[in-house]
């Protein structure tokens, strides 16, 4: 008796459902699939698309801390170790593999200490690094980029692909949003004297290209050596395009600690050609502008000493006067000169502004911008300038795209 009555509950439930069209678990399904359907899945999360590639092959990875795969945040490597995955090393790019080491810091050739995985480095010279790739028949690219030419990931991944290139191996690149992906902007890079590990490309300083793009364009445009080109495959992001708005999950390096830092790096790295504090050494690194004299503003700050920004501290221990950058609203905050021009206008001393010169060159790619700033150019005036090579940048760039663009 008691099953007939469970049995005429659910037919009865099945025959509301049907007469009454969609019932209210109907409508959360097809909510929850809808909102499934648009997430954005970076590539490291589609095991489908790229495992079968790996089959029966050893492996090498260039990935660190961002390299990561699901909701659960499990680092690539557990995840291909999982899958029985012949990973043969890890090679870390400027921050180390777990993303510990501050800029410029040397990246030791070590072991993982949780998986064993051997690590190289490919910051810097290693003279093993042809012999280290050709150890292996395929190696995967994992690195979460920011959209600045002067964020060396890009350039590990250009060594990458030259020494597959060399080597005749596969590139395989998993790629992710960039979260500064909506704007091209900045000099173009177009002399080799000013290329370095933060210029490698000629590309716009901001470049507005995932490493998927650039990677295809590095390829397309024969900047291999001896045009060279790589065997390269690119898994795409599902559901991004360069206008939706992408807060990283996971920090890229020590200095970028959420997504109002890397919204504004694309403005403030340009002071680390000076002596002017972008709050390294505090709780705010790239979200406070300040130096030691009260001309700067009235928000004062004293940068010291943090885990992974022990080194290279600019003011360290200095009460610095500036702005506080906090609370912009980073979704809309894009590439601008205003800060830079504004503490150089107020500078007392100007001849004490650019204390790198060489560097702020490098870090923009050019001496013009440098030249300009000093002969009093407004931003308009700046930005006119480069008009005809960001113009010219983009038509290159469009060849490249994966993802519908921003305008």
């Amino acid at each position: 008796m008691k099953r007939l009555t469970c049995l005429l509950f659910v037919l009865t439930v099945t025959f509301t459902a049907c007469a009454g069209g969609n019932t209210q678990n109907s409508k959360e399904n097809t909510e929850t699939d809808t909102l499934s359907d648009s997430r954005i899945i970076p590539a490291a999360d589609q095991l489908e698309a790229y495992l079968p590639l790996l089959k029966g092959k050893k492996v090498g990875l260039m990935g660190n801390q961002t390299s990561i795969v699901g909701e659960e945040k499990q680092h690539l490597v557990d995840v291909l170790l999982r899958e029985n995955v012949d990973l043969k090393f890890a090679f870390a790019p400027e921050h180390g593999f777990r993303g510990d080491i501050e800029r410029g810091e040397k990246v030791d050739n070590t072991v993982d200490k949780k998986t064993g995985l051997t690590l190289h480095t490919l910051y810097g010279e290693n003279a093993k690094a042809d012999s280290i790739v050709g150890s292996v028949d395929v190696m995967l690219f994992d690195l979460q980029d920011v959209g600045a030419r002067f964020y060396t990931y890009v350039a590990s991944m250009h060594r990458v692909m030259q020494l597959c290139a060399d080597q005749g191996k596969k590139v395989i690149v998993l790629d992710r949003p960039n979260p500064n992906g909506d704007q091209v902007d900045g000099p173009v890079r177009k002399d080799d004297k000013f290329k370095a590990n933060i210029s490698y490309h000629k590309i716009a300083m901001i470049h507005g290209l995932t490493v998927g793009e650039l990677a295809k364009m590095i390829n397309g445009e024969g900047w291999l050596d001896d045009g060279k080109q790589c065997d390269l495959e690119v898994i795409p992001v599902k559901n991004w395009d360069h206008s939706t708005p992408y807060e990283l999950p996971v920090v890229p390096s020590p200095s970028l600690p959420n997504y109002t830092s890397v919204r504004l790096y694309m403005s403030l790295c340009l002071f680390e050609g000076t002596d002017i504090s972008i709050g390294r050494g505090t709780d705010w690194p790239f979200q406070v502008v300040g130096y030691p004299d009260p001309v700067f503003g009235e928000f004062t700050f004293t940068p010291g000493t943090r885990p992974g920004m022990a080194a290279h501290v600019e003011q360290q221990g200095n009460l610095c006067y500036g702005i506080d950058l906090r609370n912009v609203d980073a979704v809309n905050e894009k590439f601008t000169l205003k800060y830079l021009l504004d503490f150089y206008n107020k500078m007392p001393d100007k001849n004490k502004f650019f204390a790198r010169p060489e560097f702020f060159d490098k870090l923009a790619g050019t001496d013009e911008l440098r030249k300009q700033i000093i002969e009093g150019k407004t931003e308009s005036e700046i930005r006119n300038s480069w008009t005809g090579e960001l113009n010219a940048y983009k038509e290159m760039r469009k060849k490249y795209l994966l993802y519908p663009d921003f305008e």
